[in-house]
């Protein structure tokens, strides 16, 4: 990194002043300001709907500004539009390659894009399959890799052509912490290198690793600058409630609606809360003693930073889980999974996978991607059939109670699954229906749904058309219209800011204590700590099941003495990779 000094020192890689840019009445962008620097790992953070894409989609050219000036790797994108596009990689928040086309037909069709000349080509094709380790995957279609591979063959696309800017939308999304490592490892590699690259982002944890980072809300910069200097503002202020795991949800409940407190999360059995600037604290201590509780300082986050500097996150109870009413369950457990497997051809995606689930339990199911959670969910949400083994849900065996078992769930899909052809309204009604609601029961229920979650402006919308956080709010609703005993989530904050986790969390929290079991499956590792128990998937395996501070215990060493949830996911990972070695060598 000694080079990269030097070239700080020069032009800016990017720079822009007095961006504007609206859409009908809503400004995405309010003269903002900023410069991104060759050899720097840039971060663009913010709430949903702050106006990250917008940037990236204006510095890619996509995307023309109402005023303003932009200069990308020292051209301007309206008068040298062409320059700017050789010079500069761009790779889109959605997945922009062709999935019936193989990985090296997808990376054939960029180079000539990209006007790479046939004879370099085998080379940069040779050096980016090594570098992105896809070397053993060219034949494969697109639309067959896995998240993290998707991710990886869209990066080689966007470096086709050599740029000397890298412009990166959401590309951690969907992605498991082991491939998320290789991306880091990929993008440190090219600002080593000396390349700009610039990184927008809705975890946090992402943003932590980043050099510089510009926070934007509601189209303007909050914050400019490096991470660590805006997490040092919270020295002092950040504290770990530590008492009975059985009672942290509503203490969390009542330290949110304290005035003293900022922002509050679930970590591991403890809570994790966020003082208010100069805030008297007697209430929280006298909260705490009264939960035979103890409260100690903590180390600050970027994300606590982040949720202090939007003016804190959201607080008090949730309406949805005020209005479900006590659940009753026809059985000892919600969830009951006994040797359940499901082979495709040849391919075993879930392998004699037992567990089960308590009513009223936070259950998380992680692993890497095609580890085969989606397929296990699958199975007990009835989508389906096992090749053998025994599921049940709320009671009910699917084998021979499959419309009952199917009555007492919801299931948030993985990925966005309601029907574009139809309004927000529509899609609503659609759901209601399905689940057997009608008459007055049905309209009551849409109209708590939609104040609830708040969708009363996108009634006529298509669901395509919404922000991120609404199309969650959306899933969500309709999953839980018929107020099920069992919740099933499928990464059900993938790619959403940290406030609208927040709050997604408190009707979860909310409905919990109401009874309600969910099962979750998720590649953020915060989120995981939301979770009771957890369970680790790893080749259609059941490889760790405990809670998540036992799980952080079982991989702490000399070298690694306080772990995160992501440590020990990754570590978890490779010891069986390490034992599979040890055993094909022998």
């Amino acid at each position: 990194m000694n080079e990269t000094v030097i070239i700080n020192d020069a032009k800016p890689a990017v720079e822009f002043s007095n961006l504007t840019k609206t859409f009908g009445a809503t400004i995405a962008l309010d003269n903002v300001e900023g410069k991104f620097h060759a050899g720097r790992l840039t971060g663009i953070v913010g709430p949903d709907g702050a106006g990250k894409t917008t940037l990236m989609r204006i510095l890619a050219t996509l995307l023309k500004p109402d005023n303003g000036n932009v200069s990308v790797a020292n051209f301007d994108p309206e008068k040298q539009f062409r320059d700017v596009k050789d010079n500069i990689g761009y790779m889109p928040q959605r997945f922009g390659l062709y999935e019936d086309l193989s990985v090296m037909e997808n990376m054939q069709l960029y180079a000539k894009l990209r006007k790479v000349s046939p004879k370099n080509r085998q080379v940069l094709f040779d050096r980016l399959l090594d570098f992105t380790r896809l070397a053993p995957f060219t034949a494969r279609l697109a639309g067959r890799l896995s998240g993290g591979m998707k991710q990886k063959l869209g990066l080689a696309c966007a470096l086709m052509g050599e740029p000397k800017v890298l412009l990166l939308d959401e590309p951690g999304v969907g992605v498991d912490p082991v491939s998320r490592q290789d991306l880091w490892r990929m993008v440190e590699d090219l600002t080593s290198d000396g390349m700009a690259v610039v990184w927008s982002t809705s975890y946090l944890d992402e943003a932590e690793k980043c050099e510089s980072v510009m926070l934007l809300n509601e189209g303007k910069v909050l914050y400019d600058g490096a991470p660590q200097k805006l997490t040092d503002t919270l020295e002092g202020r950040c504290f770990l409630i530590n008492g009975r795991p059985q009672i942290r949800r509503q203490t969390l409940l009542n330290a949110l609606k304290l005035p003293s407190v900022a922002d509050g999360v679930i970590q591991g059995s403890s809570i994790r809360i966020v003082e208010r600037p100069n805030a008297d604290l007697t209430q929280l201590r006298d909260l705490v003693k009264s939960r035979e509780s103890i409260m100690i300082p903590t180390k600050a986050r970027f994300e606590d930073a982040f949720v202090d500097l939007l003016g804190g996150g959201p607080s008090g109870e949730s309406q949805l889980a005020k209005n479900f009413g006590d659940v009753v369950l026809n059985g000892e457990n919600a969830v009951l999974c006994q040797d359940l497997t499901k082979v495709f051809g040849e391919f075993t995606a879930t392998d004699n996978v037992n567990f089960e689930v308590k009513k009223g339990e936070i259950f998380g199911l992680l692993g890497p991607n095609g580890a085969g959670k989606s397929t296990t969910f699958k199975m007990l949400c009835g989508l389906l059939q096992p090749t053998s083994g025994i599921a049940k849900v709320a009671g009910y065996d699917l084998r021979n109670a499959a419309r009952e078992a199917k009555s007492n769930l919801g299931y948030m899909a993985q990925k966005f699954s309601l029907y574009s052809i139809l309004s927000v309204k529509q899609n609503l009604e659609f759901s209601a229906g399905v689940y057997g609601l009608d008459g007055a029961l049905k309209r009551d229920r849409i109209d708590e749904m939609i104040e609830i979650f708040h969708l009363q402006k996108y009634l006529n919308a298509s669901p395509d058309s919404l922000p991120l956080g609404f199309k969650q709010r959306l899933a969500l609703s309709c999953a839980l219209m018929h107020r099920p005993p069992v919740l099933f989530l499928d990464e059900p904050t993938s790619g959403v800011d940290p406030i609208t986790r927040r709050e997604f969390w408190i009707h979860i929290n909310g409905l919990v204590e109401r009874g309600v079991t969910i099962m979750v499956t998720t590649h953020f590792m915060e989120e995981a700590e939301y979770c009771d128990r957890v369970a680790m998937m790893y080749g259609g395996k059941l490889i760790a099941l405990d809670t998540p501070d036992e799980l952080k215990k079982s991989v702490v060493t000399k070298e690694m003495q306080n772990p995160t949830m992501e440590d020990a996911f990754i570590e978890l990972i490779a010891r069986v990779d390490a034992q599979n070695a040890k055993a094909k060598a022998a």
